[in-house]
């Protein structure tokens, strides 16, 4: 098998490359008005997109309810956890780091404990 002689087409190659042919008056707009057409329209979203964003009705209960017990929590919380609603209004702190009744909540230093 002969190689080709690439040498004179590369030389074609090259003269294209210097003087390229002129682009037709207005193809370009016509190619761009095209594949604007061509391109998928995003759809309007309005109170059906939002529902959908959300996760329709199962999303939109447990958001509710979610909401519903956080603030319930906020403002009658069980007796084991601060009034956080109270120390807001009043703003009184019933409890700070400095206190020694406050319970410890870490577990720093207990294995270090003799006993």
């Amino acid at each position: 098998m002969t190689k080709p002689d690439t040498d004179m087409l590369e030389s074609l190659f090259q003269d294209a490359r210097v003087a390229p042919p002129p682009m037709p008056a207005g193809l370009m707009d016509r190619v761009l008005a095209d594949a604007l057409a061509q391109q998928p329209r995003p759809p309007v979203r309005r109170w059906r997109g939002m529902w959908q964003a959300i996760g329709g009705a199962p999303a939109l209960g447990g958001l509710i309810t979610a909401t519903a017990v956080g603030f319930w929590i906020g403002v009658a919380p069980p007796s084991g956890l601060p009034e956080i609603a109270a120390q807001i209004i009043t703003g009184d702190t019933f409890a700070t780091i400095a206190d020694d009744s406050v319970i410890e909540l870490t577990a720093f230093g207990w294995d270090i404990e003799e006993g």
